[in-house]
């Protein structure tokens, strides 16, 4: 990336043009696609609006469906009572002449009231209990109740087989006591299976209690086997026996305590038969021949739906999910049924967003429906549109804004080649510039002549050699530098002896080091090694490296030219001490056109093309150039090649 103090460098006004074009349009574009997404949100809020609307109409035509069909379904029940088990989602209670009986029968564990039931209104059991009680006879009780037992009366007959069994107990006969509670049980279990006459009794009150109650309980104690106390239990689960609460509760207890196991009664039961206890007072002094309500038990809503005719009543007790399912939405939207105080009966609702709201007035429903939505319009409906379109928008942008850096950067990059092309003519100009006026002074003098003498016109001689060697060198670099950029510079390589090359060329720059008051100091391994390369073309490379050494370091008495074999490899150092080179200057360096800050500090002129042709020739040799510097202690050119073959 280029340092950003490149980019503030003139042309400044230019690049402030085209910042602010693009700020401009970057602006334009992040305010254009706000508006856009603010439209989108308007109408995605529009459409969730109406989602909403057509879901309430939608929740409160089904709900008065489903209220219409259970109303119908129990008119057909008052009539013809439902299957054994039914209605699955609820409890059926069926009121005729003052008797309760529910469907299915396992929901109602006790009924909520029941009628006083006294034992045989004849006292038939008074002269035998007297004889058990007041005059200890139980030899004497116990005839005069097996006589009873064999009464047609089904409430006698069992009274008599349960007060045999009592007094059997107290006397210790425990078989015979087994055997009659064993009768009632059996028989009350055939008359509840069959449905046969005589299934009184299963229900006969003795004491109050149901005698196959009273008998399944004795036969459990009597056994101490946790079977018969768990038939016990699932006698009571199942509501075979219309009990109390207070006798369902001890019973239960009873069970728990002979199973060795005191658990709850079922929940789901015991929660219908509390619904039922409760509102039953409601349910049994209501008159009009349909109606609904909703209950709250425990801070749970129960729903009670019933139609009646003269004599008999039907009435549902359900939870108001079963009939109100209807209102829960798909997807997002969340539905809820609330009563007349506000307290949710079914489904949930949002707390923020839109509400499409029902009233009991518009929709004929004991309840008030609420649909909203799960989530905010903005995530509701237009996410994926959103995304969208904030990836076209952000795509564009990254788009305009990467095009503006690179047009910049472009800009910035043909202002510097145009300016370093400027630099290279003007000093190529000067290089040119130098001999050409030595050689045209020195002409001139000969010319016409003004030479005082011949040692002198000797000199002259001689300085017109090397300036037209020196001009000559100039347009040869820049010639085999144009046909290295052009790639078509054409090398001939043969085994050329390192120290012979190093040798060559600092014999070429002994005239100018020696005048100057430097030397250059080589150093090489003893040992003969060769490289396979262009003569002219290494004798260039080498030549400019040991060119910048004396240059750039003239205040450096010794220039050092080193080579020897590094890990397969024939290297050639130029070492100086010069200022060196910064870190941020060392690649660009070998750029062409490009001077280091040095060559501007110390005033040093130059073609720019030198390290530029330095790493062409070496690269198209296989080789390649390191540099190492630090400012202020000099700098390491090194000249990496393959290793030709190696003479001892």
């Amino acid at each position: 990336m280029m340092p950003l103090r490149e980019w503030l460098k003139p042309p400044r006004t230019l690049l402030a043009i085209l910042f602010l074009v693009t700020l401009v349009s970057v602006s334009a574009l992040g305010w254009l696609g706000w508006k856009l997404l603010d439209q989108e949100r308007a109408v995605e809020a529009q459409r969730a609006h109406e989602r909403l609307e057509q879901a309430a109409d939608r929740a409160a035509a089904l709900v008065r469906g489903a209220l219409a069909e259970t109303g119908e379904r129990l008119g057909t029940w008052l009539i013809v009572p439902p299957q054994k088990g039914k209605p699955d989602e609820g409890l059926l209670l069926l009121v005729a002449d003052g008797s309760l009986s529910a469907l299915p029968r396992r929901r109602l564990l006790y009924h909520p009231a029941m009628p006083f039931a006294p034992d045989d209104p004849a006292n038939a059991f008074a002269d035998a209990e007297v004889l058990e009680f007041q005059q200890a006879l139980p030899a004497l009780a116990i005839e005069a109740y097996r006589r009873l037992a064999d009464s047609k009366n089904a409430a006698i007959r069992a009274g008599a087989m349960i007060r045999l069994a009592r007094v059997l107990r107290k006397a210790n006969r425990t078989e015979e006591a087994r055997a009659a509670y064993l009768r009632v049980a059996s028989e009350a279990r055939t008359s509840l299976a069959t449905g046969a006459a005589g299934g009184e009794v299963a229900t006969a009150p003795v004491g109050g209690v149901p005698a196959g109650l009273i008998a399944q309980h004795a036969l459990s104690e009597l056994s101490g086997l946790s079977t018969d106390a768990e038939a016990l239990k699932k006698d009571l689960t199942e509501g075979r026996w219309p009990l109390t609460k207070g006798q369902f509760e001890y019973y239960w207890s009873e069970a728990g305590r002979l199973t060795g196991m005191a658990t709850p009664p079922p929940a789901d039961a015991a929660a219908f038969s509390n619904v039922v206890a409760q509102s039953w007072k409601q349910i049994s002094q209501e008159e009009s021949p349909r109606g609904q309500n909703t209950v709250w038990i425990a801070d749970h809503p129960w729903f009670l739906i019933w139609r009646s005719v003269p004599g008999r009543k039907a009435v549902l007790v359900t939870r108001p999910e079963s009939l109100l399912g209807a209102i829960h939405g798909t997807g997002d939207v969340l539905g809820a049924a609330l009563d007349g105080e506000g307290r949710v009966v079914a489904g949930g609702r949002s707390q923020t967003g839109y509400a499409a709201v029902r009233t009991p007035a518009e929709t004929h429903l004991p309840w008030t429906l609420y649909m909203t939505s799960a989530q905010s319009v903005n995530e509701a409906g237009m996410l994926s549109r959103q995304r969208f379109l904030l990836l076209a928008v952000a795509l564009m942008v990254s788009f305009l804004i990467a095009g503006a850096y690179f047009i910049a950067r472009a800009i910035r990059g043909d202002l510097a080649v145009a300016r370093m092309q400027s630099d290279f003519v003007s000093a190529v100009s000067h290089e040119f510039r130098s001999p050409l006026t030595s050689i045209r002074q020195l002409s001139e003098l000969l010319a016409f002549d003004r030479v005082p003498n011949e040692s002198r016109r000797q000199v002259y001689y001689d300085t017109l050699l090397r300036e037209s060697t020196r001009l000559q060198r100039l347009v040869e670099g820049l010639l085999n530098f144009g046909r290295m950029e052009a790639g078509v510079r054409r090398y001939r390589f043969e085994q050329l002896d390192t120290a012979a090359l190093v040798a060559r060329v600092a014999a070429e720059f002994e005239p100018q080091a020696t005048a100057s008051g430097r030397r250059i100091q080589m150093d090489g391994c003893e040992e003969h090694c060769t490289i396979h390369a262009d003569p002219e073309a290494m004798s260039v490379a080498l030549r400019n490296l040991v060119d910048n050494a004396l240059k750039y370091a003239p205040d450096c008495p010794t220039i050092e030219v080193q080579w020897g074999v590094e890990r397969s490899r024939v290297s050639i150092s130029v070492r100086d001490h010069g200022p060196g080179i910064p870190a941020s200057e060392k690649r660009a360096i070998f750029r062409k056109f490009v001077r280091g800050s040095a060559a501007e500090a110390a005033n040093v002129k130059g073609s720019g093309v030198g390290l530029a042709m330095v790493q062409h020739i070496v690269a198209a040799h296989g080789g390649g150039v390191t540099l190492a510097s630090e400012p202020g202690a000099g700098s390491v050119f090194t000249i990496l090649l393959p290793l030709g073959a190696r003479q001892t």
